[in-house]
C-alpha cells in the first residue's frame, strides 16, 4: 500500500470511529435545574451526596443497568453491583470509556471522585477496599446519580 493510501484509510478509520463517540452534554445551570430533581441537581452537578441508606436502589438487585440520571449514559452493570453494608450502592467495575476520575481533596482528605464521562455529573467515589476476588475496588455511588433499567427478560 502506498503512503497515501495508508494515510487515506487511517483517516476514514478515525473519522467513523469518532463519529460513534457519545458526544458530551453540555447545559446551563437554568437547563439543569429545569431537568433534573432537587436531589438530582444537588448530587449531578453542585457535588451532594444523599445520606446512607436513604438511596431507593441501595437494594436493587435486578438484572439491567445502571444508567446516569443526568444524560442516560450506562455506567454501571447489575453483574457489577454488591452490597458493601455502606449504605450506598456499590459497584466493584463501571463500564468501559463511560466514568472518569477526579481528585477530591474536601474535607481534609484525599478521595478519588467518579464522574459521567458524558455530562461530568458528580456519581460518587470509588474506594480500593472492594471484593479482591474481583478488583478490590468500590465504587460508592449515590441513588439519585443513577436510573434503573431492568433487563427485559426480567
Amino acid at each position: 500500500m502506498k503512503p497515501i493510501q495508508i494515510f487515506i484509510t487511517t483517516a476514514i478509520f478515525a473519522i467513523s470511529f469518532a463519529s460513534n463517540a457519545q458526544q458530551k452534554v453540555v447545559k446551563t445551570e437554568a437547563e439543569w435545574k429545569k431537568q433534573l430533581t432537587e436531589k438530582q441537581f444537588t448530587i449531578l452537578r453542585k457535588k451532594g451526596t444523599e445520606y446512607a441508606f436513604s438511596g431507593k436502589l441501595n437494594k436493587e438487585y435486578g438484572q439491567g443497568i445502571y444508567y446516569c440520571s443526568g444524560c442516560n449514559t450506562p455506567l454501571f452493570s447489575s453483574e457489577t453491583k454488591f452490597d458493601s453494608g455502606t449504605g450506598w450502592p456499590s459497584f466493584d467495575n463501571h463500564i468501559a470509556n463511560n466514568v472518569s476520575f477526579l481528585e477530591d481533596h474536601k474535607y481534609g482528605m484525599l478521595r478519588t471522585e467518579v464522574v459521567c464521562n458524558i455530562c461530568d455529573g458528580h456519581l460518587g467515589h470509588v474506594f480500593l477496599d472492594g471484593p479482591k476476588k474481583t478488583t478490590g475496588k468500590r465504587y460508592c455511588v449515590n441513588s439519585a446519580a443513577l436510573v434503573f433499567k431492568k433487563n427485559k427478560d426480567n
